[in-house]
């Protein structure tokens, strides 16, 4: 079956009115869930297994991707709104857009958080489309020595995420570092940093950093600075409308991060935190207002979440072509697709074609239900803002702590966040970045592992880096991107 015929069988299957019907019930759910701290769509996606048993494949299929997808949409609105990450995707776009609510342009960051995700999903489910057979090849072609290469070079760019001193930034990936390696060593069994406490033999999970350092460090920042008559603007919602200045700024990063964000998300196990969070550094390099990002910027805010919607749509390359699961929620949706008697891989787009097709195309479709139902949802969302300070305070705590506990059920966790919590307010205090140590945190355990794979594959020899074109590539960019801000840094002193 060829790319023409077998788009036409996948929109036959998504325009059907048990399609469409699952299609808005997966996004509408997607998007709740995604706004609640800590559940994401990995739980949704984990629930509805059992509840999908039974049902038709491809309609199951198509409502859990529905569900993925859309929670991007509703993990930002918490991001902007609140500084509390809904989903791990979305912490890159609490960096500039909640410094927008907290300007009175709650409305505006909403508006542009909806518009790039659409643009996002829209371009990303189009390369899809057109290119999942042809890129299933290249995300096999990406070895241990290409990854760790590409790990390193997000890391290169962390004195971009720094708002000062670029000493302070590489001391705060140093703490990420520390804290990605606590637990069990995955390859020889050694227990590490855990000081014999069981309940961090598997590590500290993602969500209950990212809420601590974000959403209870601005909980305390919030009850410090409660006497402070200029916090009145976070009170106001703002405009929703766009000008014409503000899509001619949206309309470069949205571009380039839509190709970018599903490049990487095509990658088996990057996923989109680390699209967004690549997104935003390569913006800051290419503005000619760095200084802006971190402070309510629009490119700032267009980026990151282009490119994690984009990662979506392109996580699903390895999944549908491979059977590898391109991302953690990827990973339970392979669990449901064994579930339901579908074995995905390179015979899936000619066996079962109208799953195959029928999932990209049902996410044309989900697209535009996104947009529909988060536009008008705006100046509702964005009253978020206008709930008493106080109250606001305790339902940012309440979210924040039901989200980690439903994480394990373990109460060891909500120390854990309390600790996050005084760490992030701490860093704040003496002007710590903690984009640094999130980013550290998220690429460590990756740049670890595919590290000593590489040792592994090659008996200990560092030439398996050179020998790899894609890895050599990757670590000139990667040294490039290093020295250049150092050398630019040196002109200006000496100008």
């Amino acid at each position: 079956m060829g790319s023409i015929e077998g788009i036409l069988t996948g929109f036959q299957t998504a325009l059907s009115l048990e399609a469409i019907m699952f299609v808005a019930i997966g996004v509408v759910v997607g998007t709740f869930i995604g706004m609640i701290p800590g559940l994401g769509p990995i739980t949704a996606i984990a629930v509805m297994i059992p509840i999908t048993f039974g049902m038709d494949p491809a309609a199951a299929l198509i409502m859990m991707a529905g569900v993925y997808y859309g929670a991007m949409y509703g993990g930002s609105t918490s991001s902007i709104l609140l500084n509390a990450p809904g989903v791990a995707g979305t912490v890159a776009a609490a960096f500039d857009g909640y410094p927008m609510a907290q300007q009175g342009k709650a409305g505006k960051a909403l508006a542009i958080s909806a518009i790039a995700s659409f643009v996002g999903g829209t371009v990303s489910v189009i390369l899809l489309m057109l290119l999942a057979p042809a890129l299933s090849s290249v995300a096999v072609a990406f070895g241990p020595p290409a990854y760790f290469a590409l790990m390193l070079m997000g890391l290169t760019a962390i004195s971009s995420l720094s708002e000062g001193s670029t000493i302070k930034a590489l001391l705060s990936a140093v703490i990420g570092f520390m804290i990605v390696t606590i637990g069990i060593d995955a390859q020889t069994g050694t227990q590490r940093f855990t000081f014999g406490n069981i309940n961090l033999l598997e590590g500290i999970d993602f969500l209950v950093i990212a809420l601590g350092l974000f959403a209870l460090a601005e909980v305390c920042t919030l009850i410090i600075n409660r006497k402070d008559l200029n916090m009145n603007d976070a009170h106001k919602i703002g405009s929703l409308r766009l000008s014409k200045d503000d899509f001619n700024e949206m309309k470069g990063p949205m571009t380039r991060q839509s190709f970018l964000g599903f490049i990487i998300g095509v990658l088996p196990g990057a996923g989109a935190t680390i699209s967004s969070f690549i997104a935003y550094i390569s913006e800051k390099k290419l503005s000619k207002k760095p200084d802006e990002f971190g402070k309510g910027s629009i490119r700032g805010l267009a980026a990151p979440e282009t490119a994690n919607n984009a990662a979506t749509s392109g996580a699903f390359v390895p999944l549908l072509s491979l059977g590898i699961p391109g991302s953690g929620t990827t990973a339970v949706m392979l669990g449901a697709f064994i579930v339901l008697g579908v074995q995905p891989g390179p015979l899936l787009m000619t066996d079962r074609p109208e799953i195959f097709w029928g999932i990209i195309a049902s996410m044309y479709i989900g697209n535009v239900f996104l947009l529909l139902l988060n536009l008008p949802l705006i100046p509702y969302l964005a009253k978020i803002l206008l709930i008493p300070r106080p109250l606001l305070i305790s339902l940012v705590i309440m979210f924040s702590t039901v989200g980690v506990y439903a994480i394990s059920f373990n109460t060891f966790d909500l120390y854990m966040l309390l600790l996050f919590g005084i760490i992030g307010f701490l860093m704040r205090l003496f002007a710590f970045p903690a984009a640094p140590l999130i980013l550290a945190f998220i690429l460590g355990g990756m740049m670890e592992d595919s590290f000593r794979q590489s040792l592994t594959s090659s008996n200990g020899s560092l030439m398996v880096f050179v020998y790899d074109p894609i890895a050599l590539t990757l670590l000139i960019i990667a040294g490039l991107t290093f020295v250049f801000p150092i050398v630019r840094q040196l002109r200006k002193r000496r100008g």
